[in-house]
């Protein structure tokens, strides 16, 4: 017959195990660095700052970086927004939602099956990106490019078919002129499509635990939403990362754009069309001789017939001229700029 343990000795056990349990105490970490360091209790000493590192995630992108990628594609989603309302005729609102970097592998395990997977690739840079469109707006722009309302509108679980894909097609040809004229302030980047996936799962352009920028977009039409994802890889834009601090690229894109902004407002104002008038000369009469005035009737003005007329451009003064025909019709030859400080 086995022994049998009184209270006494039951409690014993328990209270050994519990003592097991406790955490062991730890010694005073030590830090070392070259700044002073204290408790805070001490005036003049400085407690450093200890940060958790993971070095399964590191983060390659400084913050800076990452901002001026999402200024960078929110110019890009106000564009695409508005060429996708364009060519819908519908409002299409695409915005920016998130900007993080992550592995290769959190971002496929993220994705539904099946997708609008899209390879992206650009002369001069090396390697693909991803441009992912969720078929929660996918089916609906499709929907609306056919006529439809997209109102009671089923999304089909199943991979897109060929006529669908051409159809999308022009959605991210558009989507990448809008995202090669984002990138010009950086370097000049011709982006293509080359190649299409429905499982994201069968595509891997860099191993899984290599570090990707993410940025989540979120597009709204009508009563229907959806998400797309633009994944950069990190070694395709290592070579233009020093090129994305705020300041140089800040700057690199007002230097470059102001130039093309005034050759196209000179293109624009050179075709406006200008109303112009010739004055030959002027009088005043009483309200009695308009009432009285007839065919036949002559009107003198204080003009003399040598002088040289006035020719106004939108009620303003800004030539002289000499009356004249030309080809059978009456003209003016202008004699005399106006020049500013003598119109009136």
């Amino acid at each position: 017959m086995p022994d049998v343990l009184d209270q006494l000795e039951v409690d014993a056990l328990l209270a050994s195990a519990s003592a097991s349990d406790a955490p062991a105490p730890r010694g005073s970490v030590k830090v070392f660095t070259r700044k002073a360091t204290g408790t805070g209790l001490v005036p003049g000493a400085v407690t450093p700052e200890i940060r958790g590192y993971d070095f399964k995630r590191p983060e390659r992108v400084s913050k800076d970086q990452m901002r001026a990628l999402q200024t960078l594609h929110e110019a890009f989603a106000r564009n695409f927004g508005a060429s996708l309302s364009g060519f819908l005729r519908t409002i299409v609102e695409v915005k920016v939602a998130t900007c993080e970097q992550m592995t290769y592998s959190e971002f496929i395990s993220g994705l539904p099956n099946p997708t609008s997977f899209n390879l992206i690739k650009a002369e001069g840079l090396e390697g693909q990106i991803c441009l992912e469109i969720s078929p929660l707006i996918i089916y609906p722009i499709i929907d609306r490019l056919l006529g439809g309302t997209s109102q009671d509108l089923f999304i089909p679980q199943r991979p897109m078919t060929m006529i669908e894909t051409r159809l999308i097609g022009n959605v991210t040809g558009r989507g990448l002129l809008a995202l090669s004229e984002a990138w010009a302030g950086v370097r000049k980047l011709q982006f293509s499509v080359a190649s299409t996936e429905s499982n994201p799962q069968l595509v891997q352009i860099v191993p899984p635990n290599e570090v990707v920028i993410v940025i989540g977009f979120e597009l709204k039409m009508s009563n229907r939403a959806g998400t797309m994802n633009l994944c950069i890889p990190y070694n395709v834009i290592e070579p233009m990362m020093e090129s994305l601090s705020s300041q140089s690229w800040f700057s690199a894109a007002k230097n470059q754009r102001s130039g093309e902004i005034e050759r196209e407002i000179g293109r624009s104002l050179t075709r406006a069309g200008l109303g112009v008038r010739v004055v030959l000369g002027e009088t005043t009469i009483t309200l009695k001789d308009l009432l009285e005035m007839k065919p036949g009737d002559v009107l003198t003005t204080e003009t003399e017939s040598a002088k040289p007329v006035s020719v106004w451009v939108e009620g303003e003064r800004k030539f002289e001229g000499a009356i004249g025909q030309y080809k059978g019709q009456r003209a003016v030859r202008v004699t005399r700029v106006i020049p500013p400080g003598e119109e009136a």
